[in-house]
């Protein structure tokens, strides 16, 4: 019965949380920080994992259809936009309030001599961030009263899960409802990206670093929360504690690549160099992915990426095709550009490569076949533009999970230039070519690739525990710093570089701004709004 009433108490914590930070306009952007950073990623690094392990790939389908599917109808349907939000929002809500009975359960669970208390923690803790996050979110848009309601709803249905009894739980487990959580992660993931109050003074940068702590004291609230979760009950192979090992073991290899961006900087190998074959080279290959591959797939994966992208940057730059998004505004220190700079670049898709490795490479996705590996690897690459040490870090994550040396290969070669907007830079004959010569580097480099999964053994060189816990304090340090130099929505933004921002037609109550205005993206995206 404790349980029960601590958990209520953390939920009606969010309104009082509320009145007392968000007074200021800094205060705000702190605590969109906080729940941005916190609420996301729960979902992603722990709520995602474990419906694929209980619904498979089906389960991603749904929370990508929850996650796209309202701004896919805002936009076919423009007039009803207002109505599209707000069905979102009632399935966000409808969604809530069935996962709250299952918290009920967990406690209930909980309550008993043989459970660990560690999981009734872990529901009341991460109930804090839900109550902050729905009062955030659904006051502005439904008022005080109806908010309210809301909250009064989910302590409801907490206790009914408490007192109900194994059958309610038994049917509204994860196993029978799987899909139906799944699509409401994603409306859960799509109201948050969107949130209003995160997007109603993007061009104030003086208050960007307010932002940078929210999500910094977001981060350390979710370690906790992952912590406490890991504790009390075990785990799939994929989840926190997988990602952490990677990160344990990719944080040297990372500083080091770092390292060499500064000295290639140094020696006059630099982004805003005259020299398209140099300008290739940097976008390809750095040449710092190169040192990451050697580091931790081998010599042999190494020599392949360098002779593939070699040919690769050579057609490229015969064909006089143009990179997308160049780099702009660079340091003049080659420290600056190597530990801030390139970190400022790179963090954000580091981040999401470890993530979609420990999503796409789970062993409850069905994702044996190579060539279903690689149309899925395709069809990762293209939305997007990778740069290449976030390539580097996908295709080592992609080799943790036992995927095969095509697919790596594959990510090694294509991920810095296999972009739509990148393709659309190339005449037609130009992409055949591209084509052609990318399937005949991926078939020779699997004829000499090692046969065995690179990452299910050691590295190539082993480093003692404590250095690698000491290379992850020094590589978090400097993603920490570029967190707070961008606020987190600025920094998730660079896996979109070099796009224009589209308009979000979200009803946003209010608000003077007007969302058909372009927004300026900082000091490094001034080049493509003209």
């Amino acid at each position: 019965m404790l349980y029960l009433l601590a958990s209520c108490i953390a939920l009606l914590l969010g309104p009082l949380c509320y009145r007392f930070i968000a007074q200021g306009n800094g205060l705000q952007k702190g605590l969109d920080g906080f729940i941005f950073v916190s609420l996301g990623g729960l979902v992603l690094i722990h709520i995602l994992p474990e419906l694929l392990a209980h619904g498979g790939l089906w389960s991603l389908l749904f929370v990508v259809l929850g996650l796209w599917g309202p701004t896919a109808s805002e936009k076919l349907f423009h007039r009803y936009s207002d109505l599209t939000h707000n069905l979102t929002l009632v399935l966000g809500i409808g969604g809530l309030l069935l996962h709250t009975i299952t918290d009920g359960g967990a406690m209930a669970l909980a309550s008993h001599d043989s459970s660990s208390t560690l999981l009734a923690l872990g529901v009341v803790l991460h109930r804090l961030p839900v109550g902050l996050a729905i009062w955030w979110l659904l006051r502005p848009q439904l008022g005080v009263g109806w908010t309210m309601l809301v909250l009064l709803g989910m302590m409801l249905m907490t206790s009914l899960g408490f007192f109900g009894g194994e059958q309610i739980i038994e049917r509204l487990s994860l196993e029978n409802t799987v899909y139906l959580q799944a699509f409401v992660t994603g409306s859960i993931l799509h109201v948050v990206l969107h949130q209003p109050h995160g997007q109603s003074s993007l061009d104030d940068h003086s208050h960007e670093y307010q932002a940078g702590i929210g999500s910094l004291i977001g981060i350390a609230l979710l370690f906790v929360l992952l912590a406490v979760a890991d504790g009390g009950h075990s785990h799939e192979h994929h989840g926190s504690e997988q990602l952490l090992h990677w990160l344990m073991q990719l944080s040297p290899a990372l500083l080091l690549a770092y390292l060499v961006a500064v000295m290639r900087f140094k020696l006059g190998v630099r982004p805003d160099t005259g020299k398209p074959a140099l300008f290739w080279l940097q976008r390809l290959a750095g040449p710092e992915a190169l040192v990451l591959t050697a580091l931790i797939l081998g010599p042999i994966y190494a020599l392949a990426q360098g002779i593939g992208l070699l040919l690769i940057g050579a057609v490229l730059v015969h064909f006089k095709v143009k990179p997308v998004d160049p780099h702009s505004h660079l340091p003049g220190s080659a420290l600056k550009f190597g530990f801030s700079h390139l970190v400022d670049r790179s963090a954000p898709w580091v981040l999401l490569s470890l993530l979609l490795a420990n999503l796409i490479g789970h062993p409850s996705v069905p994702l044996s076949n190579l060539w279903l590996q690689l149309l899925v690897l395709t069809l990762v690459l293209l939305p997007m533009r990778f740069c290449n040490l976030g390539g580097a870090v996908l295709a080592i994550s992609l080799a943790f999970s036992g995927w095969s040396a095509a697919a790596v290969m594959l990510v090694l070669l294509g991920a810095p230039w296999l972009s739509l907007r990148q393709l659309s830079q190339m005449p037609l004959n130009v992409k055949v070519i591209m084509g052609l010569l990318l399937a005949a580097l991926l078939a020779a480099a699997s004829a000499i690739a090692p046969t065995h999964a690179p990452l299910t053994h050691a590295p190539l060189i082993a480093l003692p525990h404590e250095l690698e816990l000491a290379a992850l304090a020094v590589l978090s340090l400097l993603f920490a710093a570029s967190l707070l130099r961008l606020g987190p929505r600025k920094f998730l933004r660079r896996l979109w570089h070099g796009r224009p921002k589209k308009a979000h037609h979200h009803p946003h109550q209010g608000h003077g701004h007007k969302h058909g205005q372009p927004h300026s993206h900082g000091n490094d995206h001034g080049h493509h709004h003209h």
